[in-house]
């Protein structure tokens, strides 16, 4: 992937970069594979808003995609790569000899015409998946499963890899992108490779309407506020937020506090903690 930049014309393009979207081989999504979405924007079902700051925003349709690589044993040609308005990365549509097709996460260079596999005695290429106990130890890794079976759960976001560092016993050590090293058991499939779309971290949005069409909605600083709506608000003038502490909106601390709940169930398969 490669970053495009503008000259500054307008406000608006000024240190504005977008995606060139050189990797996109097709912009037709494919129709069995695409279903309406609908969006709650921060609403739960009562019409409560429950996550502030969602609303508007370009209509998308969702394309299914297949975590789990349940087609086991069985080889497909990788027919294009997408782009999905539903996630940070690219997706490859990918045909089987049987006839199916699905979506997969797009891997970092993987080409159009390649051929993936998945199954437990697979090579150990790229884009194929397979159990965290036949793939050997410094291999990056992405889309790998918690549960046995359930589908890839962490490690799907743009750029992202974990790296298997050791094997001992039922359970495979992993150090994930956030620093976490964690066991994961064995039986647990990973997909080899890195996700592609590796420049997305550094596209600058460049003005407030790019984040409109996103759906995310301004967000209004506590101190702008009125003390009835926030506990930073009031005061004369620009005043200090008047607290020993930054907080929420609901009173709560806002920086420093660790919010995991200490009793979690899977804390006992976390090694190092993230940073």
């Amino acid at each position: 992937m490669a970053i495009r930049l503008y000259k500054s014309y307008t406000p608006g393009t000024r240190n504005r970069t977008v995606s060139t979207f050189s990797e996109i081989t097709s912009s037709i999504s494919e129709k069995s594979l695409t279903s309406h979405n609908h969006s709650p924007k921060g609403h739960n079902n009562r019409g409560v808003i429950t996550c502030r700051h969602k609303g508007g925003g370009h209509k998308k349709r969702y394309r299914e995609i297949d975590f789990q690589r349940k087609i086991r044993d069985i080889p497909a040609i990788v027919k294009d790569i997408h782009y999905d308005p539903n996630r940070n990365a690219r997706i490859a549509l990918v045909y089987y000899k049987t006839g199916v097709k699905k979506y997969i996460l797009h891997p970092r260079s993987l080409q159009v015409g390649s051929t993936i596999i998945a199954g437990e005695n697979v090579p150990i290429e790229l884009g194929n998946s397979l159990p965290l106990g036949n793939i050997p130890l410094g291999t990056a890794l992405h889309n790998i499963e918690l549960t046995p079976g359930k589908g890839g759960q962490i490690v799907r976001a743009a750029g992202t890899s974990a790296q298997l560092i050791a094997k001992e016993g039922n359970y495979a050590t992993l150090k994930l992108p956030s620093g976490e090293v964690r066991m994961i058991r064995k039986q647990c499939y990973a997909t080899i490779g890195q996700v592609g779309n590796i420049d997305f971290n550094n596209i600058t949005i460049g003005k407030a309407g790019r984040n409109r069409w996103l759906g995310i909605k301004p967000t209004v600083r506590g101190v702008a506020m009125n003390p009835v709506d926030h506990p930073h608000g009031g005061g004369e003038g620009r005043s200090p937020i008047g607290r020993i502490y930054p907080c929420t909106p609901w009173g709560k601390h806002a920086l420093g506090v660790k919010t995991r709940k200490s009793k979690k169930y899977s804390n006992a398969y976390i090694i190092r903690a993230r940073k």
